[in-house]
């Protein structure tokens, strides 16, 4: 589903990848770690082909970074939903125009919209709030509505870059919550994270990020012992 095939990749000569390997399968779970700086949002834009490799090739789906043509890549990023730390919704427009405007640009017909809005609301938990504004949310409903987002065109892989950053602890696992019923029904996940602590509460593949390659790993869960 999602491979790194001998990537390198540097910021005006200042080296990220070096030979970086990674595969990831149809329905897994990924917690991507790593200190901050190490690429791991890099590593996101390169799956949604944001950003290219200087050598080597990204494999996402039936589309290679190394002949993917421009006219592709809606294509592409249609079948993957991305949340970002910082929410990134529309002030201007509530609830439900914010999930519609996403629908609208990729020429869904009218009758399936509102469908499809529910849909993705209640799978978040979120149906009750589709006329309230941005402002009238708090940060764990803003992030729901912008997982909504993320899942609102049925895709094959969802992207998580930081998204508990600015969460409480009870509101961080209501999201994990979400996520992971998400990826339940055969989604891929790609969670980037600096916080162990999450990692630890979940059993799914982990990747660490460090010297310009990607390393699998084994972080004893809670309650396990030596």
């Amino acid at each position: 589903m999602l491979s790194f095939n001998h990537v390198d990749f540097q910021y005006s000569n200042q080296p990220v990848f070096n030979d970086l390997n990674l595969q990831v399968s149809q329905g897994e779970f990924v917690f991507l770690i790593g200190k901050s700086g190490v690429g791991k949002t890099t590593l996101l834009k390169m799956i949604y082909m944001d950003l290219f490799p200087d050598s080597g090739d990204v494999q996402v789906g039936d589309y290679s970074s190394e002949s993917i043509r421009n006219k592709d890549l809606p294509f592409l990023r249609r079948n993957i939903g991305v949340v970002f730390q910082d929410f990134q919704l529309l002030q201007d427009r509530n609830v439900y125009d914010n999930l519609a405007f996403v629908l609208q640009v990729t020429g869904i017909p009218k009758k399936q919209i509102k469908r499809k809005i529910l849909n993705a609301l209640s799978d978040v938990g979120l149906a009750h709030k589709q006329n309230n504004m941005p402002h009238q949310l708090s940060g764990g409903e803003k992030q729901r509505v912008a997982i909504a987002r993320a899942i609102i065109n049925d895709p094959f892989l969802v992207l998580a870059d930081e998204p508990t950053g600015n969460l409480d602890p009870e509101t961080t696992e209501e999201i994990l919550t979400i996520l992971r019923k998400i990826n339940s029904r055969g989604t891929s996940m790609i969670f980037a994270t600096h916080n162990y602590e999450i990692v630890r509460r979940i059993d799914a593949k982990i990747i660490r990020l460090e010297g310009g390659r990607a390393v699998k790993v084994l972080i004893k869960k809670k309650g396990e012992q030596d």
